[in-house]
């Protein structure tokens, strides 16, 4: 028995998430450059690595949708928790924050994890094929959460400027959750196969696993779980580490400050990325949608009530609507999602034109 265990406590996916949230731990709240910065950014990645490994030992026991959920949700928890924190303490410079880091999670997973998948399943297949109702509903509950907590503070009467009064806030937050979990019921219960990979005729492809190898028992499910939990700790705690070098080289390249978040955030949804596209390259496209979109949802649907809960402690405006080019980003994205996800099929045009609106809204973040 020890001669089985002693493999997987020295295997690299266990000794690195370990070993990254001691580093985490030695460097949080201070000032780090030079080698100091190269040993976080090569645990960073490792601890991605490990994250999306460990999910995928998880969403082999536990099955799809509810694997795609589980990455979905954990990173997004631990990243709301960060958010939290930061506008506690940041004073009024992280008025916006929230803001800032949902729409950035949105644009990122809608275009840029979406458009990625579509283009991968795209040119291994010629045609990337899924469940237009499952990636239907999840797309208009997205497109709704941000237009309800990000578009309609702008026209709103009762505060000035791009913010809600208390009560439109709370209905917000009330409105976001509720949907939020009406959709996992929805994901999880009466409509799963819509959310499950299929075929070019519409039949439900491996509804029960990969159909490649036998599911790991309970306590190497329970093991990654915990791992995963950890890496994606890991994962984000570094990221928020090294963001002084990031500021410091946004600075030196005369770049907005605000793209800092645009940098971070593309950092923290690398696990999301990496999984994704694993799915695509295995033609689970759906399972790759499932990811990106149940990632947008959950980081609208659980940062607004969570801010909300946060304005007890919180000292001035909390500022959540987007400005005329963010907006019409969204916009945009939400048309062409709509555009790609009706017909249930995708080439590899519909992957490159999400593609481009990401680039779109990272040129924009850097060049306002």
């Amino acid at each position: 028995m020890t001669a089985l265990i002693r493999p997987r406590l020295t295997d690299w996916t266990f000794v690195v998430p370990a070993l990254a949230v001691v580093l985490l731990a030695l460097t949080w709240g201070r000032d780090v450059s030079g080698i100091t910065v190269a040993v976080v950014a090569a645990f960073l990645a490792g601890a991605v690595l490990a994250a999306v490994h460990h999910a995928e030992v998880v969403a082999h026991k536990v099955g799809e949708p509810y694997g795609s959920l589980v990455l979905a949700v954990a990173v997004t928890v631990i990243e709301v928790a960060l958010i939290v924190t930061l506008m506690i303490s940041g004073g009024e410079k992280t008025q916006s924050l929230a803001r800032d880091t949902v729409f950035a999670a949105v644009m990122i997973t809608c275009n840029g994890i979406l458009g990625l998948s579509l283009l991968i399943g795209a040119l291994r297949r010629r045609v990337a094929v899924f469940n237009p109702e499952g990636t239907g509903g999840a797309l208009a509950t997205v497109a709704t959460l941000a237009t309800l907590s990000m578009v309609v503070p702008n026209f709103t009467t009762a505060r000035p400027g791009p913010q809600f009064s208390p009560a439109q806030l709370t209905f917000a937050a009330v409105a976001s959750l509720a949907l939020y979990l009406l959709f996992v019921m929805v994901q999880t219960g009466r409509h799963r196969d819509y959310f499950l990979p299929v075929t070019s005729d519409g039949s439900v492809v491996d509804a029960d696993g990969d159909g490649h190898a036998d599911p790991p028992s309970t306590r190497t499910a329970l093991a990654s779980l915990g791992l995963l939990i950890i890496s994606l700790v890991a994962v984000v705690g570094l990221a928020k580490t090294v963001s002084p070098a990031i500021e410091a080289g946004v600075a030196a390249a005369n770049l907005p400050p605000a793209f800092v978040g645009v940098v971070i955030a593309l950092l923290v949804l690398l696990p999301e990325t990496l999984a994704a596209a694993r799915a695509a390259r295995r033609d689970r496209v759906q399972i790759s949608l499932n990811l990106a979109l149940g990632s947008a949802m959950a980081s609208i649907g659980l940062t607004i009530p969570a801010i909300a809960v946060a304005t007890i402690w919180l000292e001035g405006p909390l500022l959540l609507g987007l400005g005329g080019t963010q907006m019409t980003l969204l916009a945009l994205t939400a048309v062409t999602g709509v555009l790609t996800v009706v017909p249930g099929r995708a080439t590899v045009l519909q992957g490159g034109v999400h593609l481009v609106l990401l680039a779109a809204f990272v040129f924009l973040a850097a060049s306002p």
